[in-house]
C-alpha cells in the first residue's frame, strides 16, 4: 500500500510545479518489532511504524530540502503540498550549489522480497528455548523496511523487504560475557540453537583463571566480528573518493601504490546482496558490485554524486561515500580448523574503543573485549584480560595475513537511532602471523 501511496504523491507534486522547478522525493519507512531480553527472559516488547519523506525542490543549481513525517494516509498529500510555499521562498534566498548533481536519465526499478519471517513472538520463543538456563541479554529487531525515490522526470524506484537482527550476549560473571550477533532475511531456528550453544561453551571457558600477557607481538585469529571492527575503521573515509582527493584517506598509500595489502584480500561493495537500498537520494542506481580492493591492490573508491560533479567521475555510491554492503572474499581455511592453524596465540572475538593512532599509516589502536582467549597447541587454555593493541592494517591485512576462513558471517548494523540501520558486512575470519599489543 505504501508503494502506491508514494507513487500518487509524486504524481500530484509534479502537477504543482512552477516554471523550471524540479523535485526529488526520498522515502524511508519501516514497520519493526523490538524485543529486549535480560536474564534470559523477555523484559520489553514493542513496535514502531514510521515513515519519513525528504522533499527536495530544485531550480537550476539551487536546492532546498525539508523532511516530513508521514502517516501513510490521505492527510499526507495536504502536508506535502503545504510545504511547497516555504520551499519556494527558500529557493530565492539560497546560492547556487556548484556540486549539485541529480540523475536526469530516469531509471525505474523495483525490488520487493517475499514475506518470509515468522512473527516476532515466535522468534522470541525460539531464542528463549535456545538460551534456557543462561543469562542472555540482547535486542531482537525484525520487520519490513521500505525505501522509495521519485522525481519530476517520472523516475520511480522502490525497495521493500523483511529482515531481522539479534544483538546479544551470554553473561558469565563480573565483566565477563560472550557477545555475538545474528542477522538475515530468513529465520533459521536450528542455526540459532547451534550458535547459542557455541557461545555457552565459551562461557564455561571464561570461568578459567585468566592469563596475563606481556606487551609484544603474538599470532592472532580474528573472528568475523573482530575483523568487522577493523574494517569499520577502514570504512571511516578510507574508501571515499573525496577523502582520497583531499589526501585524508587512510588508504592513500595503497591508492598511490606506496603500500600493498595481501593478495588474499578482496573487498567489494556488493549492493545487490545487501539490505541497503540500491538507489540513492539523487536518483542514481548503485552498481550491483563495486570492486574496492582486488588481490591486495586498490581498484576503485566510492564516489558520491557531489564528488562526481566536482571531479568529473561517474557516481557509484551514496552521499557519505562509505560501504553499506561490504563483502570480503572468503579464503581456504575451514573455520573448524582455525584454532589448530593458530597453534599458540590469541583468539579475538570482539574489539572496542577503536581509533586511528596514525591515519596516514592506517594504524589503528583498540582494546580486546568479551570472549578473547589464549590458545596453546590449538586449544583454548585461558581467557585473556583486557589488552590494548596498536598495529597497521597495512601489516595485519598485508604481509602478516596468513589465511582467511572458507565460511563467512553476515554482520548487520544493529543501530536504530531514528530508524533501523541497513549497513551490513559479509566477512570471513582472519589468521595473522603477528598482532602487536602495546599494553
Amino acid at each position: 500500500m505504501m508503494q502506491g501511496h508514494f507513487k500518487n504523491l509524486a504524481a500530484e507534486l509534479a502537477r504543482q510545479l512552477h516554471g523550471e522547478e524540479g523535485f526529488t522525493l526520498w522515502l524511508e519507512a519501516e514497520c519493526s518489532d523490538f524485543v529486549r531480553f535480560n536474564h534470559g527472559q523477555v523484559r520489553q516488547a514493542g513496535a514502531v511504524k514510521q515513515a519519513y519523506l525528504e522533499v527536495r525542490l530544485v531550480r537550476g543549481q539551487r536546492q532546498v530540502v525539508q523532511q516530513l513525517s508521514f502517516s501513510g494516509g490521505e492527510e499526507d498529500l495536504a502536508l506535502l503540498l503545504d510545504s511547497l510555499p516555504a520551499l519556494r521562498a527558500a529557493l530565492d534566498d539560497v546560492a547556487d550549489d556548484p556540486f549539485l548533481l541529480l540523475n536526469d536519465s530516469p531509471q525505474n526499478s523495483e525490488r520487493v522480497a517475499a514475506a518470509g519471517l515468522p512473527s516476532s513472538a515466535a522468534m522470541a520463543a525460539d531464542i528463549l528455548a535456545a538460551a534456557q538456563g543462561h543469562d542472555l541479554v540482547g535486542i531482537l529487531a525484525a520487520g519490513d523496511m521500505s525505501f522509495g525515490f521519485a522525481n519530476h522526470l517520472g523516475q520511480l524506484n522502490w525497495q521493500q523487504g523483511g529482515s531481522w537482527s539479534f544483538d546479544w550476549s551470554l553473561y558469565s560473571h563480573g565483566d565477563k560475557a560472550v557477545k555475538r550477533s545474528l542477522a538475515g532475511s530468513e529465520w533459521d531456528a536450528g542455526q540459532l540453537r547451534r550458535i547459542i550453544a557455541e557461545a555457552a561453551d565459551q562461557l564455561e571457558l571464561l570461568k578459567l583463571p585468566p592469563k596475563a600477557l606481556q606487551p609484544g607481538s603474538y599470532r592472532a585469529y580474528f573472528t568475523p566480528s573482530a575483523l568487522g571492527s577493523l574494517l569499520s575503521m577502514l570504512n571511516w573515509g578510507g574508501l571515499s573518493e573525496k577523502e582520497v582527493r583531499s589526501k585524508r584517506s587512510s588508504l592513500l598509500k595503497l591508492v598511490d601504490g606506496e603500500a600493498r595489502l595481501s593478495p588474499l584480500l578482496t573487498l567489494v561493495e556488493a549492493g545487490a546482496d545487501g539490505l541497503a537500498p540500491q538507489f540513492q537520494s539523487e536518483g542514481f542506481i548503485k552498481p550491483d558490485a563495486v570492486e574496492l580492493i582486488v588481490g591486495g591492490k586498490h581498484r576503485n573508491s566510492l564516489i558520491s554524486p557531489r564528488s562526481s560533479r566536482e571531479f568529473g567521475l561517474v557516481p557509484n555510491a551514496g552521499t557519505h561515500e562509505a560501504a553499506e554492503s561490504l563483502q570480503m572474499a572468503a579464503g581456504e581455511l575451514p573455520q573448524a580448523q582455525a584454532l589448530e592453524a593458530l597453534g599458540t596465540g590469541v583468539y579475538l572475538s570482539n574489539l572496542w574503543y577503536l581509533n586511528f593512532s596514525d591515519r596516514s599509516a592506517c594504524r589503528i589502536t583498540g582494546m580486546t573485549r568479551f570472549a578473547c582467549f589464549w590458545v596453546e597447541g590449538g586449544e583454548i587454555v585461558a581467557p585473556l584480560g583486557v589488552m590494548r593493541f596498536d598495529d597497521s592494517l597495512f601489516n595485519l591485512l598485508g604481509d602478516q595475513l596468513e589465511a582467511l576462513t572458507q565460511e563467512r558471517e553476515l554482520l548487520v548494523d544493529a543501530g536504530s537511532y531514528g530508524g533501523r540501520a541497513t549497513g551490513s558486512r559479509h566477512l570471513p575470519g582472519a589468521l595473522v602471523k603477528s598482532l602487536h599489543f602495546s599494553l
